[in-house]
């Protein structure tokens, strides 16, 4: 995973932050799906996570589909979704499937969705 998302990370587009990351989700079925985050002028940000997210929607991809979300930061760190990246990972992934940061070592730490999102806010929540 970790030189999938090393070359995937050269396709970010970070002019203003300067802060490259890339992610892939797998899915239950196997199959694996890119995103890298998106900036532009007006600093907002299409995050690498719901990027990787959307792409696997946009093929037929439905909540409960998904296995697995990895996460590269181009400083080389472990890294964490923002918040607003937990929750669409809260939308799409049980709270057993896990989030995997991997840093420029190849070192790997992962936690759950349930780790990541202790109070989560859910469907549950609009009813």
């Amino acid at each position: 995973m970790y030189e999938s998302l090393k070359k995937l990370m050269q396709n970010s587009y970070a002019p203003y932050s300067k802060f490259k990351v890339a992610a892939i989700v797998e899915t239950k079925d196997g199959k694996f799906f890119g995103g890298v985050n998106v900036e532009n002028a007006n600093y907002t940000s299409i995050c690498a996570e719901r990027n990787a997210i959307a792409a696997a929607v946009a093929n037929g991809y439905k909540k409960g589909d998904f296995e697995h979300i990895y996460i590269m930061l181009e400083n080389g760190e472990i890294g964490w979704p923002c918040m607003a990246c937990r929750q669409v990972i809260l939308e799409f992934f049980e709270k057993d499937k896990l989030i995997t940061s991997v840093d420029s070592n190849g070192n790997m730490e992962s936690h759950t969705v349930e780790e990541m999102c202790p109070y989560p806010f859910s469907e549950e929540d609009l009813k």
